[in-house]
């Protein structure tokens, strides 16, 4: 069973303004990988508050998925606050996404979602739409089982069957 954490970054979901789309439908696709998710929070765009979420929650969990703040915006900082407070990038998962979603709109290359590890936690930033949440997921979820192995120590072969 994998453990996560869901967080969601949103000035107005915070406030209660605008209803989180993105974190239940994260949540629903999660099952397909038997996923549980432990944690969901909405936080505002603060980059102070956004690290100390995700390095309370790479102690708990197998892995983090944050949804918002990957764009241009001025507030968006999503990406910032995961570069520093990551070990190690993990790049393709993040050019995966942006390459698939580069099938869809040409927008897609406006995101700046990373992806790395923190200790023995996978930490993916994911788009704020729900589509983008929805089709981004669609690309990265059945790797997601093997890269939570390889990060807990499994030392087994990564080739595929006939390599």
């Amino acid at each position: 069973m994998i453990t996560v954490a869901v967080l969601t970054l949103s000035d107005k979901g915070s406030k209660g303004e605008r209803a989180d789309a993105s974190g239940p439908l994260i949540q629903d696709a999660l099952k397909a990988i038997n996923a549980e998710v432990k944690f969901y929070d909405v936080l505002p765009d603060e980059k102070a508050l956004i690290k100390k979420k995700l390095i309370e929650y790479s102690k708990k969990v197998d892995l983090i998925l944050t949804t918002g703040g990957t764009g241009l915006s001025p507030r968006d900082v999503t990406p910032e606050a995961t570069m520093e407070v990551i070990d190690r990038q993990v790049p393709g998962i993040a050019e995966a996404m942006r390459s698939e979603g580069l099938r869809k709109t040409r927008r897609a290359m406006l995101s700046r979602a990373v992806a790395g590890v923190r200790g023995k936690a996978l930490i993916i930033n994911l788009p704020g739409s729900p589509m983008a949440v929805k089709e981004n997921l669609a690309v990265i979820l059945e790797v997601i089982p093997h890269a939570i192995e390889k990060i807990k120590g499994d030392l087994s072969e990564c080739a595929r069957p006939g390599d």
